[in-house]
Formats: C-alpha cells, structure tokens, sequence
C-alpha cells in the first residue's frame, strides 16, 4: 500500500527531527564531564584576571591542589587505621587550609577566578582512595601524599623563581617550606610502612 505524498513527507519530516535531535543530544551528552571547575576557572580568567595567564592558571592549579589535600586530609583522619597517618591527615587539613584562605584573599586582589571543586585529576585521586579498604588505605594514602607533594613542590619551586607577578611569586615563596615539610614527613612514614611490610615477610614473622 502506497502512502499518500504528504504523508509520506510528514513522517520523513517526523524521522529526521528525531534522529537530528537524538544526534544533538549524544553530541551534547560525549561533551558532558568534559569540563571541569578547573577549566571554567581558566576559561574566566582568560578574560578577567589582572594578572598575566602563567600567574592565573599557577593560581588555579594550586587551589584545586590544596582542595584536594583538604579533603584527603579529612578521609585520612576518618579512615587511617595508624596514628602516624592520622596526625598527618590533620596537619594536611590544617596547613592546607590556612593556604588556601591566603590565596582565596590574593586572588580576590588580582580578580583571579579560582575553582570552587577539585579539579577531574584531582577528584580522581579523591575517589580511589575513597575505595580503599581500612587494612589498605595507609600505605595508598601515604604514597599518593609523597608522589603529590613531590609534584606541589616542584610546582611551586617553579612559580617561585618564575612567576610575573610578584604577589603570588611571593605566595608560593612562603608556602614552598611547607610543601616541603610535608613531603619529608610521608616519605618518614612511607619508609616507616616499608620496614613494618619487610619485617612482616620474613620467615620468623610468617611462622617459618
């Protein structure tokens, strides 16, 4: 049976508003998550900050870093089964968070836009940690604090003696000790964690 013209026009018509609208919404859909407080963050400061794109995005990087220390911090004091871990969890929440109301207040001055969440890489590091099992979650969390911290310093070290603006230059000066406080305190505990692991192996220990 052969359907009339306008019919046949209509339904075609019908069809392709369809799969065009099926199409836009998978187009839409692959860019979602794409984006993140970081990149939204960069993409308004591109156009508003006072300061210069290297001194902005160092600015934006760093608070997204110091969010997720924060958090880390707090899931270490709620999770950690050893002490050492703990009191480092809450030095980190403390340090981190005097850092970041000191940058909160600079940026503020130079109308530098930060991230008011983790950024994807770091919500990344957030999540992992969040799925580690109590007997697990020390040694996860007390490596992923010497790898992040040796990046922070070497971040910071950088901004330090590059940056344009003598503001946040000066800012990354200041907290760069700190940085490195921390970093030689997890790796204290990382090689603490090491001899109890190697001292768990031996045959004696093993009932040998």
């Amino acid at each position: 049976m052969k359907l009339p013209m306008a019919s046949f026009v209509n339904t075609a018509g019908r069809l392709c508003l369809v799969a065009l609208t099926a199409w836009t919404l998978q187009a839409c859909g692959s860019g979602a998550g794409t984006r993140d407080a970081v990149d939204s963050a960069q993409d308004v400061n591109d156009t508003t900050a006072a300061v210069d794109d290297e001194s902005a995005d160092f600015a934006v990087k760093a608070a997204s870093g110091g969010l997720m220390e924060v958090q880390l911090g707090d899931i270490a004091q709620q999770q950690a089964a050893g002490t050492r871990v703990k009191d480092f969890g809450n030095m980190m929440v403390r340090d981190h968070s005097k850092a970041n109301d000191e940058l909160k207040s600079l940026a503020v001055t130079k109308n530098i836009t930060l991230p008011d969440s983790v950024g994807a890489e770091h919500k990344q590091h957030i999540d992992d940690l969040k799925k580690k099992k109590r007997g697990e979650f020390d040694q996860a969390y007390i490596d992923m604090m010497v790898n992040d911290h040796k990046e922070d310093v070497d971040m910071f070290e950088k901004a330090a003696n590059n940056l344009k603006d003598p503001d946040l230059k000066a800012f990354a000066a200041r907290t760069l000790p700190i940085l490195r406080g921390h970093l030689d305190s997890a790796r204290a505990i990382q090689e603490t964690q090491k001899k109890q692991m190697n001292n768990s192996n031996r045959p004696e220990a093993l009932g040998k």
